[in-house]
Protein backbone atom coordinates (compact mmCIF):
# COMPACT_ATOMS: atom_id res chain seq x y z
CA UNK A 1 0.00 0.00 0.00
CA UNK A 2 1.46 3.22 -0.97
CA UNK A 3 -0.32 6.54 0.57
CA UNK A 4 0.34 9.90 0.31
CA UNK A 5 -0.18 9.95 4.71
CA UNK A 6 1.80 10.71 7.53
CA UNK A 7 5.27 10.89 7.60
CA UNK A 8 4.88 10.64 11.66
CA UNK A 9 3.02 7.16 11.30
CA UNK A 10 5.57 6.04 8.58
CA UNK A 11 8.27 6.51 11.38
CA UNK A 12 6.29 4.92 14.38
CA UNK A 13 5.83 1.94 11.84
CA UNK A 14 9.62 1.18 10.99
CA UNK A 15 10.78 2.33 14.74
CA UNK A 16 8.01 -0.64 16.28
CA UNK A 17 10.18 -3.71 17.17
CA UNK A 18 8.84 -6.12 15.29
CA UNK A 19 9.84 -8.32 12.50
CA UNK A 20 10.96 -6.36 9.01
CA UNK A 21 7.77 -6.96 7.26
CA UNK A 22 4.70 -6.69 7.26
CA UNK A 23 3.51 -3.27 9.37
CA UNK A 24 0.06 -3.10 7.88
CA UNK A 25 -2.45 -5.96 8.18
CA UNK A 26 -5.60 -5.71 5.72
CA UNK A 27 -8.77 -7.80 5.18
CA UNK A 28 -9.58 -7.60 1.58
CA UNK A 29 -13.21 -8.71 -0.36
CA UNK A 30 -13.02 -9.12 -3.95
CA UNK A 31 -16.16 -8.16 -5.88
CA UNK A 32 -15.97 -9.04 -10.34
CA UNK A 33 -18.68 -6.84 -11.85
CA UNK A 34 -19.94 -7.78 -15.60
CA UNK A 35 -21.67 -5.31 -17.75
CA UNK A 36 -24.85 -5.95 -19.59
CA UNK A 37 -23.56 -7.65 -22.52
CA UNK A 38 -21.54 -9.74 -19.88
CA UNK A 39 -18.29 -8.84 -20.29
CA UNK A 40 -15.75 -8.15 -17.32
CA UNK A 41 -16.28 -4.42 -16.47
CA UNK A 42 -14.36 -4.14 -13.15
CA UNK A 43 -14.23 -4.82 -9.93
CA UNK A 44 -14.89 -3.37 -6.36
CA UNK A 45 -12.13 -3.92 -3.74
CA UNK A 46 -12.81 -3.33 -0.09
CA UNK A 47 -9.97 -3.39 2.33
CA UNK A 48 -10.58 -3.67 6.16
CA UNK A 49 -7.37 -2.07 8.18
CA UNK A 50 -6.20 -4.00 11.07
CA UNK A 51 -7.07 -2.31 14.60
CA UNK A 52 -3.50 -0.66 15.12
CA UNK A 53 -2.95 0.79 12.10
CA UNK A 54 -6.46 2.14 12.25
CA UNK A 55 -5.99 3.67 15.47
CA UNK A 56 -2.62 5.57 14.31
CA UNK A 57 -4.01 6.71 11.05
CA UNK A 58 -7.39 8.11 12.59
CA UNK A 59 -5.82 9.54 14.88
CA UNK A 60 -3.44 11.78 12.62
CA UNK A 61 -6.33 12.79 11.13
CA UNK A 62 -7.43 14.08 14.70
CA UNK A 63 -10.49 11.99 14.20
CA UNK A 64 -11.74 9.53 17.62
CA UNK A 65 -9.60 11.54 20.22
CA UNK A 66 -11.48 9.69 22.70
CA UNK A 67 -11.15 6.49 21.10
CA UNK A 68 -14.33 5.33 21.21
CA UNK A 69 -13.75 3.44 17.95
CA UNK A 70 -16.40 5.55 16.57
CA UNK A 71 -16.68 8.89 14.83
CA UNK A 72 -19.39 11.39 14.58
CA UNK A 73 -21.33 12.58 11.64
CA UNK A 74 -20.18 15.53 11.42
CA UNK A 75 -16.56 14.07 11.54
CA UNK A 76 -17.57 11.26 8.55
CA UNK A 77 -16.52 13.58 5.50
CA UNK A 78 -12.93 14.09 6.55
CA UNK A 79 -12.48 9.99 6.22
CA UNK A 80 -13.91 10.71 2.19
CA UNK A 81 -11.18 9.42 0.45
CA UNK A 82 -8.40 8.56 2.77
CA UNK A 83 -6.42 6.06 1.28
CA UNK A 84 -7.18 6.98 -2.28
CA UNK A 85 -4.13 9.52 -2.77
CA UNK A 86 -1.92 7.08 -4.46
CA UNK A 87 1.88 8.44 -5.53
CA UNK A 88 2.44 8.37 -9.24
CA UNK A 89 2.99 4.80 -10.29
CA UNK A 90 1.37 3.06 -7.58
CA UNK A 91 -0.59 0.00 -8.80
CA UNK A 92 -3.04 -0.41 -6.18
CA UNK A 93 -1.88 -3.74 -5.08
CA UNK A 94 -4.52 -5.41 -6.64
CA UNK A 95 -3.05 -7.43 -9.94
CA UNK A 96 -4.99 -9.10 -12.80
CA UNK A 97 -3.97 -11.66 -15.32
CA UNK A 98 -4.67 -13.93 -17.87
CA UNK A 99 -3.07 -16.97 -19.06
CA UNK A 100 0.10 -15.46 -16.79
CA UNK A 101 -0.24 -12.02 -18.73
CA UNK A 102 -1.07 -8.86 -16.49
CA UNK A 103 -4.56 -7.16 -16.82
CA UNK A 104 -4.12 -3.10 -16.63
CA UNK A 105 -7.06 -1.51 -14.55
CA UNK A 106 -7.31 2.17 -14.00
CA UNK A 107 -7.00 3.68 -11.02
CA UNK A 108 -10.04 4.06 -8.55
CA UNK A 109 -13.35 6.15 -10.33
CA UNK A 110 -15.44 5.40 -7.40
CA UNK A 111 -15.02 5.12 -3.37
CA UNK A 112 -16.59 4.79 0.03
CA UNK A 113 -15.23 4.87 3.37
CA UNK A 114 -16.27 4.02 6.90
CA UNK A 115 -14.89 3.72 10.30
CA UNK A 116 -16.20 1.73 12.66
CA UNK A 117 -15.80 -0.53 15.95
CA UNK A 118 -11.79 0.95 15.93
CA UNK A 119 -11.87 -0.54 12.15
CA UNK A 120 -10.95 1.96 9.08
CA UNK A 121 -12.57 0.48 6.25
CA UNK A 122 -12.65 1.82 2.71
CA UNK A 123 -14.00 0.04 -0.88
CA UNK A 124 -12.84 1.15 -4.60
CA UNK A 125 -13.83 0.82 -7.76
CA UNK A 126 -11.58 0.04 -10.99
CA UNK A 127 -12.32 -0.65 -14.56
CA UNK A 128 -10.02 -2.96 -17.00
CA UNK A 129 -8.30 -1.44 -18.91
CA UNK A 130 -7.13 -4.72 -20.91
CA UNK A 131 -10.55 -6.70 -20.53
CA UNK A 132 -10.50 -10.26 -19.30
CA UNK A 133 -11.45 -13.03 -22.31
CA UNK A 134 -14.47 -14.33 -20.35
CA UNK A 135 -14.43 -17.34 -22.13
CA UNK A 136 -11.27 -18.29 -20.59
CA UNK A 137 -10.52 -18.82 -16.69
CA UNK A 138 -8.62 -15.30 -15.14
CA UNK A 139 -7.43 -13.81 -11.85
CA UNK A 140 -7.51 -11.51 -9.19
CA UNK A 141 -4.90 -11.16 -6.68
CA UNK A 142 -4.69 -8.52 -3.77
CA UNK A 143 -0.68 -8.24 -2.80
CA UNK A 144 1.87 -5.78 -1.79
CA UNK A 145 5.06 -6.82 -3.76
CA UNK A 146 7.36 -5.49 -0.96
CA UNK A 147 5.49 -7.34 1.46
CA UNK A 148 4.58 -3.79 3.90
CA UNK A 149 0.82 -4.57 4.10
CA UNK A 150 0.13 -8.04 4.12
CA UNK A 151 -3.76 -8.57 2.55
CA UNK A 152 -5.70 -11.59 3.47
CA UNK A 153 -8.54 -12.32 1.24
CA UNK A 154 -12.17 -13.01 3.14
CA UNK A 155 -15.44 -14.25 2.60
CA UNK A 156 -16.52 -15.58 -0.81
CA UNK A 157 -15.53 -13.09 -3.69
CA UNK A 158 -19.02 -11.53 -5.34
CA UNK A 159 -19.79 -11.87 -9.29
CA UNK A 160 -21.90 -8.94 -10.19
CA UNK A 161 -23.88 -9.11 -13.46
CA UNK A 162 -23.99 -12.67 -14.18
CA UNK A 163 -25.46 -15.91 -12.71
CA UNK A 164 -23.33 -18.28 -14.73
CA UNK A 165 -19.65 -17.63 -13.23
CA UNK A 166 -18.22 -18.82 -10.51
CA UNK A 167 -14.85 -16.95 -8.44
CA UNK A 168 -12.98 -19.34 -6.13
CA UNK A 169 -10.16 -18.11 -3.79
CA UNK A 170 -6.44 -20.35 -4.33
CA UNK A 171 -4.09 -19.94 -0.86
CA UNK A 172 -0.18 -19.74 -1.37
CA UNK A 173 1.80 -22.68 -0.72
CA UNK A 174 2.33 -20.91 2.51
CA UNK A 175 5.41 -23.10 3.55
CA UNK A 176 6.94 -22.47 0.16
CA UNK A 177 6.53 -19.09 0.70
CA UNK A 178 8.14 -18.81 4.07
CA UNK A 179 11.06 -21.03 2.72
CA UNK A 180 11.78 -18.66 -0.27
CA UNK A 181 11.37 -15.79 2.27
CA UNK A 182 13.57 -17.00 4.81
CA UNK A 183 16.32 -17.87 1.69
CA UNK A 184 16.09 -13.96 0.66
CA UNK A 185 16.03 -12.54 3.68
CA UNK A 186 19.85 -14.68 4.51
CA UNK A 187 21.03 -13.93 1.24
CA UNK A 188 19.92 -9.64 2.00
CA UNK A 189 22.05 -10.18 5.47
CA UNK A 190 24.77 -12.55 4.06
CA UNK A 191 25.41 -9.52 1.54
CA UNK A 192 25.59 -6.88 4.44
CA UNK A 193 22.18 -5.24 3.42
CA UNK A 194 19.69 -3.82 5.50
CA UNK A 195 16.75 -5.92 5.88
CA UNK A 196 13.94 -2.85 5.78
CA UNK A 197 15.57 -1.24 3.06
CA UNK A 198 16.78 -3.99 0.94
CA UNK A 199 13.54 -6.10 1.61
CA UNK A 200 12.99 -8.50 -0.91
CA UNK A 201 9.95 -8.42 -3.50
CA UNK A 202 7.98 -11.51 -2.04
CA UNK A 203 4.52 -9.82 -1.77
CA UNK A 204 3.52 -12.02 -4.61
CA UNK A 205 4.33 -15.60 -2.50
CA UNK A 206 2.19 -15.18 -0.30
CA UNK A 207 -0.76 -13.56 -2.22
CA UNK A 208 -4.30 -15.40 -2.37
CA UNK A 209 -5.58 -15.55 -5.98
CA UNK A 210 -9.09 -15.35 -6.89
CA UNK A 211 -10.24 -17.32 -10.25
CA UNK A 212 -13.14 -16.47 -12.39
CA UNK A 213 -14.61 -18.81 -14.40
CA UNK A 214 -17.74 -18.19 -16.57
CA UNK A 215 -19.48 -21.01 -18.29
CA UNK A 216 -19.30 -21.54 -21.52
CA UNK A 217 -21.24 -19.56 -24.77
Amino acid sequence: MRLLVLPALVATLHAAPVLAHPHIFVDAEIEVVFDEAGDPKGVWISWAYDPFFSMLLVSDMGLDPDFTGEITEEERPELDGFDMNWIEDYHGDTHASQDGAPLELTGPLEWESDYRDGQLYSRHLRHFIDQPDPTQEWSVEVYDPTYYTSYGIVGTPKITGRSDCTARIFEPDWDAAGAQLEAALDEVLGAGGDIEADFPAVGALFAEEVRIECAAP
